[in-house]
């Protein structure tokens, strides 16, 4: 009975005994499970971290360790919901990592956003592990390497949740995917940059709440469908570059009223531009540039009040500019270029008050430049070149001081030119020439603070360009032209101040006096013409410090003296003209000895003695010697002097028969017993010779390989050279299974060489890496010490430059040389854009594009040429890496390179492939390279193909040809920013093709 009476207290006691105890394991039950699920996180994202490969001296993801788990929330790229405490963000983009990602991925369920943009990733994407990540909101793999097909992915019942899917500019192919039609918050798309075909879905109209798509850069084809003008949603639609779509611009489009930028350029699109487009009120940028669309600009863009970029270049379009036009209040660029358009240019077009940028060349405006064009203060960049425009240049034109670009030139533009220019101190680059432009250069004009490129060639310009009192000279002018016009007096000794001079060019005018001794200061000069001109004097020997010089012409004048022997210090030095002077003395033998020098005239001087017969001398034409009377060696004027040996006596040489014969017995006979010993000494010792250096021998494969070092040692003979050049010797070799390869022996790789260390390994292991088929594949490399040997795939038809140039050429027939443009096009494609990062070629020539069996193309020696520059492996390559010929303007003076460089040479190839001809050498005694040569000829106009096409060349496309031939002239643009990209370039060709 007292049993089930308990004291109250006691009662009391124990219920607050148990509450203690239930709060006590509650808040262990709270705290147990977040320290365990942190951990758990963590080593999922080590797991992942062990499927990256990065650099060991990357330091982006040191944090991500496991003994510091518990801050995994501040982990490099992790975001953490700072509630529960769970990884809601991973952003690894930009970390230099490879590799794959790990399907440990997928149990990170609470993951939201995910990046690895910019990195190195290659292979299939892992969709199956991602499509568990039911919460993502935002997948961003762009700039990587992922390949294969998306349009199998299985993911729209998953990622109900995605809002924006990223894939640009990775290597996926196929067709472009249905299921992201199934992702109903999906509001940014980008799949451009890939190689995507086929056609673009109807059924993407279908994506309402999408506000960016970007499909860009594909190689998709079919008719644009009218259903993208559904998405009414859309704020960005980019479907241009490399695309290549049937018919026109569906006039649909019109209907994306939210539509803010609108790029359809380079996709093949014909027929007229829809005045449905007048609709889109709140576009500000509509790019329609490089494709074929024809007829007049409908007057209906004129509505686009909020329009401020506005591209309409490159196509066929034709009639004149809108009045309507005079209402676009906002634009800011207007490209109406590389059309045929015709009329007047609008006096509006200069009232425009926030207009920029204006390019209207290559039309067919008349008339005269609107007065007032500039007056809003905001002009940078003016280019009306290749018109018919007359009249003055207006004074105007640098109103607001923020003139950079003023491009004129080919008009028929007459008068001088305004004072103000001289004062236009923004101006970086001017091209007047070929106009009828008179009086005297602005004071001022030369010595513009910020001035790179002066053009006023092919004018009548008078007056003298001397000093300028209290004018700097501006540090950065590279290139001045002010050839054919009728300047005189003397050149000043200030032009040795013009420190970044490039290209002087001088000639046609009427100069007098002798040049400056300060001439010799010009040492980043490449190009210096002074002909016909009535300079006189001596030839200063200062000249020999322009070591960079590789034309250099002083024809036409009345220097006199002899030739300084001090030019030949030039060692690159190209051309060289010195004829109808009234030099005198004897030519120079050292002369010969300039390896480089494949053009040169001495004709109509006063030289005498005899013509050296060493070196250079041996190829140059007989006629590069004519006109001196005093000069004998040539078929017109032999010498006649008696050698030593014949005045010797009958006696004397009958002495001499008489011990020929007995001498030469014992010679022979201890030739004989000498050549034994040796035979038997290498026959001893061969094997034990050639295993010990083998072993010496270090082979990385980077393939499967059945044959060693050994193998590779055997190919190194002299019977087997198949060629030489400034980077090594190439032989051919057969491998015990059978397999033909070529190995090139790196030459000049010397122990003192700056690339004789780990560096070159690390590069050429970058480059074994590389796989494409229009590529040659390096199979292994070989090293011992200085030693390098670099095992490639054999390519039976050699270089495109052998069969270009040789007897065969005449079998490449135009449907074959287009075939190997758009190959060769495609791998360097894959250097400059699907490498990462991306590898620069530096020596690309038609050398160096190899001919397999079925005459496909690959780019070969890619890389090579940067550890090459500093051993004087090559005469052509003692200072610069790459051929002459192919070397772009800014990499002969600067020694520095980007890929822009590598399209330039590509372009000159595009004009040996059209031309059948070497890039220098086959032009006369002008001193012409096949650039100059091919504008001179065709004066940049594409139907002038005509004039310069291959005579061994039949039935040639003319449309064809002449793409191929305007392809090629804008990779030889001297601006490098000019230039294509190579993406560019493959996406043009094609275009030739079709």
């Amino acid at each position: 009975m007292a049993a089930a009476y308990m004291n109250p207290m006691i009662i009391l006691f124990f219920f607050l005994s148990l509450l203690i105890l239930s709060h006590s394991a509650s808040s262990s039950s709270s705290s147990l499970p977040s320290h365990s699920s942190l951990h758990r996180q963590a080593s999922i994202l080590l797991s992942i971290k062990q499927s990256f490969q990065h650099p060991p001296s990357s330091s982006s993801l040191d944090s991500w360790n496991a003994s510091n788990f518990s801050s995994l929330c501040s982990w490099e790229g992790v975001r953490c919901d700072q509630t529960n405490r769970v990884v809601v963000s991973l952003d690894l983009s930009n970390s230099n990592i490879s590799g794959c990602i790990s399907p440990s991925i997928s149990r990170l369920r609470t993951l939201v956003n995910v990046s690895v943009a910019g990195n190195r990733f290659a292979g299939a994407f892992p969709s199956e592990d991602f499509h568990r990540l039911t919460g993502l909101k935002f997948l961003n793999i762009s700039d990587n390497q992922f390949n294969g097909s998306l349009k199998y992915w299985d993911v729209s019942s998953q990622l109900k949740e995605l809002q924006v899917f990223d894939a640009y500019d990775n290597n996926f192919s196929g067709s472009l995917p249905l299921w992201v039609t199934q992702l109903p918050k999906l509001k940014h798309l980008n799949l451009g940059g890939n190689y995507f075909s086929g056609g673009i879905p109807s059924i993407y109209g279908d994506l309402k709440e999408l506000n960016y798509l970007f499909l860009g850069g594909n190689e998709l084809g079919g008719f644009i469908p009218p259903e993208l003008g559904r998405l009414t949603n859309l704020e960005q639609l980019y479907l241009g570059h490399f695309n290549d779509f049937d018919g026109g611009i569906p006039p649909e489009l019109g209907n994306l009223v939210n539509l803010v930028h609108l790029d359809l350029s380079s996709c093949g699109l014909e027929g007229p531009i829809p005045p449905e487009l007048g609709n889109l009120q709140k576009v500000d940028t509509l790019f329609l540039h490089a494709n074929q669309l024809n007829g007049s600009i409908p007057p209906q863009l004129g509505n686009l009040r909020s329009l401020r970029s506005l591209d309409l270049s490159n196509n066929a379009l034709t009639g004149e500019i809108p009045a309507e036009f005079s209402k676009l209040e906002q634009l800011t660029l207007l490209n109406l270029f590389i059309n045929r358009f015709h009329g007047d240019i609008p006096a509006f077009v200069s009232e425009l008050p926030n207009l920029e940028v204006l390019k209207l060349w290559q039309n067919n405006f008349t008339g005269p430049i609107p007065s007032r064009l500039g007056r809003n203060g905001r002009l940078t960049e003016l280019d009306l070149s290749t018109n018919k425009l007359t009249g003055k240049v207006p004074n105007t034109l640098c109103y607001g001081r923020r003139l950079k670009i003023l491009i004129l030139l080919h008009n028929f533009l007459f008068g001088p030119l305004p004072d103000d220019l001289g004062r236009c101190e923004s101006l970086y680059r001017v091209r007047l020439g070929q106009n009828y432009l008179s009086g005297t250069i602005p004071p001022g004009f030369l010595y513009l603070p910020k001035l790179s490129l002066m053009e006023l060639q092919n004018n009548y310009l008078n007056g003298g360009i001397g000093e300028e009192p209290g004018k700097a000279v501006p540090s950065k002018l590279a290139q001045l032209n002010l050839s054919n016009n009728r300047l005189s007096g003397p050149l000043p000794s200030s032009i040795g101040n013009f420190s970044s001079l490039q290209m002087l060019l001088l000639g046609g005018n009427q100069f007098t006096g002798e040049l400056p001794w300060e001439l010799g200061e010009l040492k980043h000069v490449w190009k210096l013409d002074m002909s016909e001109n009535n300079f006189s004097g001596r030839i200063p020997p200062r000249i020999g410090d322009l070591s960079l010089l590789t034309y250099l012409d002083l024809s036409n004048n009345q220097f006199s003296g002899p030739i300084p022997v001090q030019i030949t210090q030039i060692h690159i030095l190209n051309y060289l003209n010195v004829s109808n002077n009234r030099l005198n003395q004897s030519i120079p033998k050292e002369i010969g000895s300039m390896k480089s020098l494949t053009s040169a005239d001495f004709s109509h001087n006063n030289f005498s003695g005899r013509i050296p017969e060493n070196g250079q001398f041996l190829y140059f034409n007989a006629s590069s010697f004519a006109g001196n009377t005093h000069l004998c060696g040539s078929d017109q004027n032999p010498c006649n002097v008696s050698s030593p040996s014949t005045s010797r006596s009958g006696e004397e040489q009958g002495d001499v028969k008489s011990q020929v014969p007995s001498r030469f017995k014992l010679i022979f006979a201890l030739g004989l017993l000498a050549c034994s010993l040796v035979f038997a000494l290498v026959a001893i010792f061969r094997t034990r010779s050639i295993k010990r250096r083998n072993s010496k021998w270090k082979l990385t494969a980077f393939q499967k390989l059945e044959f060693g070092s050994e193998d590779v040692l055997e190919c190194l003979k002299d019977n087997n050279v198949i060629g030489r050049g400034g980077a090594g010797i190439v032989y051919r070799g057969s491998m015990p299974n059978g397999d033909e390869v070529a190995v090139k022996r790196l030459l000049g790789m010397s122990k003192g060489s700056s690339h004789h260390d780990n560096g070159f390994s690390a590069e050429i292991q970058t480059l074994g890496r590389i796989r494409h088929r229009n590529i040659v594949r390096l199979l292994a490399y070989c090293s011992r010490k200085e030693s390098k040997l670099l095992v490639y795939e054999y390519m039976p038809n050699g270089s495109l430059g052998e069969a270009l140039h040789g007897k065969r050429g005449g079998y490449l027939k135009w449907d074959v040389r287009l075939k190997i443009a758009m190959e060769a096009a495609r791998g360097l494609s894959y250097l400059h854009h699907d490498c990462s990062p991306l590898i620069l070629h530096r020596d690309v020539k038609s050398n160096n594009i190899l001919l397999d069996s079925d005459l496909e193309a690959h780019v070969a020696d890619f890389g090579l040429a940067k550890f090459l520059q500093d051993n004087g492996t090559s005469e052509c390559m003692s200072a610069i890496a790459g051929s002459y010929g192919y070397i772009a303007p800014e990499y002969a003076y600067t020694l520095k390179v980007d890929e822009k460089s590598d399209v330039y040479s590509f372009g000159v190839v595009l004009l040996e492939l059209i031309t059948g001809r070497r890039p220098v050498g086959d032009f006369g005694e002008d001193g012409l390279d096949i650039v100059q040569w091919a504008r001179m000829k065709t004066n940049w106009s594409k139907e002038a193909v005509v004039n310069i096409i291959d005579e061994r060349l039949s039935n040639v496309p003319l449309q064809e040809a002449m793409q191929v031939f305007f392809v090629g002239m804008l990779c030889v643009q001297e601006q490098s920013v000019e230039r294509p990209t190579m993406r560019e370039v493959v996406q043009m060709l094609a275009q030739a093709k079709e």
